[in-house]
C-alpha cells in the first residue's frame, strides 16, 4: 500500500516554478515530520525540506529562499512550492517521512529543468 503519493513533476525552463504534492493519510500526516528529498543521476540522495507537525521547516542550503514547503490540513498533503529553478534542481524528488528507525518514500517525480 502506498503512503506518499506524489504528483506534480514535469518539464520547465530555467527561471521558472513547479508546485510538488505529497498525499498522505490522516494518521501519518498528523504524527509525523514529512519532506521531501532528491536525487540526480550519479549523486546521492539530499535533503530538500522538511515540515514538522507544527509547522517548523528546514531547508537545504542549495534551495532556501527559492523553495518552499507547506502543509494543508484539511488536504493532509504536503506541498513544495519551487520558484526560481535552476538546470542544476533536475532530479527525481521523493516525499519522506520518518518510519521507525528508518524512513518512508513515495515513488518519487521527476523534475526536468531545462536551460
Amino acid at each position: 500500500q502506498v503512503q506518499l503519493v506524489e504528483s506534480g513533476g514535469g518539464l520547465v525552463q530555467a527561471g521558472g516554478s513547479l508546485r510538488l504534492s505529497c498525499k498522505t493519510s490522516r494518521s501519518i500526516f498528523s504524527n509525523y515530520v514529512m519532506g521531501w528529498y532528491r536525487q540526480a543521476p550519479g549523486k546521492p540522495r539530499e535533503l530538500v525540506a522538511t515540515i514538522t507537525t507544527e509547522g517548523y521547516t528546514n531547508y537545504g542550503d542549495s534551495v532556501k529562499s527559492r523553495f518552499t514547503i507547506s502543509r494543508d490540513n484539511a488536504k493532509t498533503t504536503v506541498y513544495l512550492q519551487m520558484n526560481s529553478l535552476k538546470p542544476e534542481d533536475t532530479a527525481v524528488y521523493y516525499c519522506w517521512r520518518p518510519r521507525g528507525s528508518g524512513s518512508s518514500w513515495g515513488q518519487g517525480t521527476q523534475v526536468t529543468v531545462s536551460s
